[in-house]
């Protein structure tokens, strides 16, 4: 029976970099993944293939919308879904080898198949030649999460489904209803409609981007409707079925809306099923995850949990910071993650990003605080490039100065989230972002501006 020091059940972008990670550090590691291709849903069907179609399909919106301002003539532009597609599936090709490359290189033992509790110490995987046993003196279950369902939906995997199926669409629908206007209804709903679908997007909240700051998520739903989005909030959806090559998406109080693709974005679940876990005595919690301490030990000796099964946002690279502190505790007895330092982005265009507390939470707790925010309108660099939707906001604690929150609605802002970041992860003041000198002409800039103005002194407005 193989036997390993550790071993990682999945190999999403938390799963893979723990066990990348944990043979650096010496142990001698292996890597339970079920699906052929390494990197998880991340990689495989999840933010880089949107991040391929997200990139393609603005390029394709700005030869038909923008070009001509800069003075490029591109006469008639046509769509060529078939090479976007295979562009997209290339992109996921190619990092998935790198994976698997980078186990190579690390002695990373790879089982491919399904993993399953025998002990706490002896897992049983499934594959396609049948079952092996194999011992390891740590586990760390890093399954990741599934698309969450939801009731009175028919998913079909056609007509009606999730973000899986609408990243492999053949053709462009005529209509698309998006139920959920989070971060991949937004995405996805985005990329249909600049390739030519009428898109309605439905949320059950008053709002948009739930999680995210109320006031830029406001101003960003108005940017969203002049690119064509329809957006009807607060609409309880009761069910979708297909009738024939349309769809049937019933709303509590409302009329009934027929579209040619139903795409349903309700956020995701921890895939903690059929694990075995009850068979080691591990119970999960209300919302189907996994709990654990600090550290990341659940309370069965040996075994430790990362991702999406465990509370916490859902996002590969919080992920990976916890599979690194976890399997650097269990080495060393040290590995920790700043919470408040995981930043979170939108990949529209404009982008959203967002590091820290947002106002709704600084008000909920009772913390006093200053902001300041500044225009991406009055910026240097976000005119020359024609993109000066949006602004940056920077949250200070009132007494004491430190950044507490940083929102971004605008060009790049998913790059420049990462200065505020670091910011957050230092202690740092307003004052010290404010006296930090800003290449000139930059989109950073406006960060350096909305500090300047929680002090009431930005320069150029």
């Amino acid at each position: 029976m193989p036997k390993h020091d550790l071993v990682v059940i999945g190999a999403g972008p938390g799963g893979y970099v723990a066990a990348i990670r944990a043979a650096q550090l010496g142990f001698d590691t292996a890597c339970i993944e079920r699906e052929p291709a390494l990197g998880g849903t991340c990689l495989r069907i999840g933010c880089i293939p949107s991040k391929a179609l997200l990139e393609s399909s603005e390029l394709f919106r700005e030869a038909t919308h923008s070009f001509a301002a800069h003075g490029v003539k591109v006469g008639s532009v046509e769509l060529d879904l078939a090479t976007m597609l295979a562009r997209k599936d290339a992109t996921v090709d190619s990092l998935t080898k790198g994976v698997a490359g980078l186990f190579k290189k690390n002695k990373v033992t790879r089982y491919e198949g399904h993993a399953k509790f025998v002990t706490p110490t002896k897992l049983a995987v499934q594959g396609k030649s049948g079952v092996i046993e194999i011992e390891a003196t740590h586990v760390v279950i890093a399954t990741g999460s599934t698309s969450a369902p939801l009731a009175g939906f028919e998913l079909d995997g056609d007509r009606i489904g999730t973000s899986t199926e609408a990243l492999a669409w053949p053709a462009v629908p005529k209509s698309l209803v998006v139920i959920g206007a989070g971060a991949i209804g937004l995405e996805l709903g985005s990329v249909w409609s600049r390739l030519g679908a009428k898109v309605t997007v439905l949320e059950y909240l008053d709002r948009i981007l739930p999680g995210m700051d109320a006031e830029l998520a406001t101003e960003a739903k108005k940017i969203f409707e002049k690119q064509g989005l329809v957006f009807r909030l607060g609409a309880r959806v009761k069910s979708a079925k297909r009738d024939g090559d349309a769809c049937i998406v019933e709303i509590e109080g409302q009329e009934p809306l027929r579209a040619e693709r139903v795409l349903l974005a309700v956020g995701r679940r921890p895939n903690t099923q059929g694990l075995g876990l009850e068979t080691i005595g591990l119970a999960l919690d209300e919302r189907g995850r996994i709990p654990v301490d600090a550290h990341f030990a659940t309370k069965i000796a040996g075994v430790s949990a990362i991702g999406d099964v465990i509370a916490g946002p859902m996002l590969a690279h919080k992920a990976e910071e916890e599979g690194i502190a976890c399997v650097e505790f269990l080495k060393t007895g040290h590995g920790h993650v700043n919470y408040d330092a995981i930043p979170s982005v939108v990949y529209t265009a404009p982008e959203v990003a967002s590091v820290g507390k947002t106002e709704e939470d600084l008000k909920r707790a009772n913390v006093p605080y200053k902001k300041g925010s500044f225009p991406f309108l009055a910026n240097g660099r976000a005119k020359a490039i024609g993109h000066t939707e949006g602004r940056v906001k920077i949250l200070v604690h009132e007494k004491t100065d430190r950044i507490l929150g940083v929102h971004i609605l605008g060009a790049h802002a998913g790059d420049l989230i990462a200065e505020a970041a670091v910011a957050i992860e230092f202690g740092a003041s307003g004052e010290d972002l404010a006296r930090t000198s800003h290449a000139h002409p930059s989109l950073a800039e406006i960060v350096k501006e909305a500090a300047l103005a929680t002090q009431g002194r930005a320069i150029h407005i």
